[in-house]
């Protein structure tokens, strides 16, 4: 049987894929492996949360980036509590010479970081280099399936590359938590990884499993990397960050 011709909205989305891509007709698009699914799951659909204290946090921010250059900003760290608490010392040092802003909301979902990046978080003027992400760990917590929180990860991801093409994005892997790998929402994070790890393009989308660094041979994770067995210590921050380094180098290097 002869293969069907192209229809016009086949040909017309092949020209604006010429124009975008510069001839590269067959790009793929971000987190091909992670499509879209109807419907969607809320772990993927945009919600402007009620909690007061993340809609406190979200009008700070929204003060922050109106008085701000963001133009200027060359990277951006976008999460929940584990962005926001980044201990402003480490933060300083490894990343205030790379003009970077912290967009972290204490107790974040991806679907709060979709409804905010949407609302303002990522003002047109925002074109950074780099654009850090660390989110997910709280929709696990309240029994969000992993396939949906990868997915929910993807859509900020397709998000962002709309938005700014050329902006590099840094999946960090949702850390550990609990004292020990015996932890029941270990083998969720282990799975939410291993689906937004095949994110990773190495042109554009990169990914960072740096938790590992943050637990010892026997998956322990040590009060004194994070004092809750989640929130981390200025010890685990340091070990965090010195784990995202090289990789950062390396990706802000690329022309």
């Amino acid at each position: 049987m002869s293969a069907r011709r192209p229809g016009l909205m086949a040909l017309l989305s092949l020209g604006v894929a010429l124009l975008a891509g510069g001839g590269a007709a067959w790009a793929q698009p971000a987190c091909p492996t992670l499509p879209a699914r109807s419907p969607m799951p809320r772990e993927a659909t945009p919600d402007y949360l009620a909690e007061p204290s993340w809609r406190g946090r979200v009008a700070e921010l929204d003060r922050q980036i109106a008085a701000t250059d963001m133009a200027r900003v060359q990277t951006v760290f976008l999460g929940d509590s584990l962005v926001q608490g980044w201990f402003p010392a480490i933060f300083q040092q490894f990343y205030a010479h790379r003009a970077a802003a912290n967009l972290g909301v204490g107790g974040d979902f991806t679907q709060g970081l979709l409804a905010r990046l949407a609302q303002g978080h990522w003002p047109a003027s925002l074109r950074p280099r780099l654009a850090v992400i660390l989110i997910g760990t709280n929709n696990l917590q309240y029994g969000g399936a992993p396939a949906d929180v990868a997915l929910g990860i993807a859509e900020a991801v397709r998000f962002i590359r709309a938005r700014s093409p050329q902006t590099r994005i840094l999946l960090v892997g949702l850390l550990p938590r609990g004292d020990t790998a015996a932890e029941p929402l270990r083998r969720g994070i282990e799975q939410v990884n291993a689906l937004i790890a095949r994110c990773a393009d190495q042109s554009h989308v990169f990914f960072s499993d740096a938790g590992t660094l943050l637990v010892d041979g026997q998956g322990r994770l040590s009060r004194d990397i994070a004092f809750d067995s989640l929130h981390l210590t200025m010890v685990g921050y340091a070990l965090l960050s010195a784990g995202l380094e090289a990789q950062i180098r390396q990706i802000l290097a690329l022309p």
